[in-house]
């Protein structure tokens, strides 16, 4: 990936399904590892899980779009977290593939928006397989097949302090399962587009893919799109 500044021999990843693992527990894996990655101790690396019934909120808040209230969470099971990275509000939960990549970006020619677009190719050369004709919308983030979205993403870009460019982390959330637009999306506003709906991988094929199975097909086109070598 030249235009974020990545080396041109092949990087080393750590790559990882882990299964159903609590948000927040997550979250603070990320930020351990991006210490350690940013110290050199650790290979780059690809977290790849479920999360259990969330709403994140990232750094573009707007309270409105979450619909239901604090009694209706705890009875829904959903949990909720003001997070670090940025976007507006999303939902996570079973059925659908969480993906995080922690990626150290060298200061030189970085480009932090060609990164983005490059998270978007991996799902769109994915879905392409499968006869899915996914793309952009040109002011939104994410993956969309006609006006449904199946991806969203919202990342940080950590400062390393001990080299010159940034570390990655939260990353992508891929709809697998069919019907999940309608067990936690319809509580929020997603990513605060009220205009268009949300779909899945299973909705769209009749398949019924497992996410497991899911994280294991898209793992290649990670590797290729980011010129990686797993470890």
């Amino acid at each position: 990936m030249a235009e974020t500044g990545a080396k041109t021999d092949s990087r080393r990843l750590e790559a990882e399904y882990i299964g159903m693992l609590p948000y927040g527990e997550a979250w603070d894996m990320q930020k351990e590892f991006v210490k350690q990655i940013d110290r050199e101790e650790r290979s780059e690396t690809l977290l790849l899980l479920q999360h259990p019934p969330t709403y994140t909120m990232g750094s573009d808040r707007h309270p409105e779009h979450l619909l239901f209230g604090e009694e209706e969470l705890r009875e829904r099971g959903i949990s909720l977290f003001e997070i670090d990275r940025g976007g507006d509000i999303t939902y996570h939960g079973p059925g659908q593939l969480v993906g995080y990549p922690l990626l150290y970006l060298d200061a030189v020619g970085l480009d932090l928006h060609a990164y983005l677009r490059s998270l978007e190719q991996v799902i769109i050369d994915w879905l392409s397989q499968y006869g899915i004709e996914a793309g952009r919308k040109p002011e939104y983030t994410g993956v969309w097949v006609g006006d449904e979205k199946i991806a969203a993403i919202g990342v940080k870009f950590n400062k390393a302090r001990h080299r010159r460019g940034f570390i990655t982390s939260h990353g992508f959330a891929l709809n697998i399962k069919s019907g999940i637009a309608s067990e936690g999306f319809n509580g929020i506003v997603p990513c605060g587009i009220q205009q268009y709906g949300v779909t899945s991988f299973n909705d769209l094929t009749g398949m019924s893919m497992t996410v497991e199975e899911a994280s294991k097909g898209i793992l290649p086109y990670f590797i290729n799109q980011f010129n990686c070598s797993s470890v």
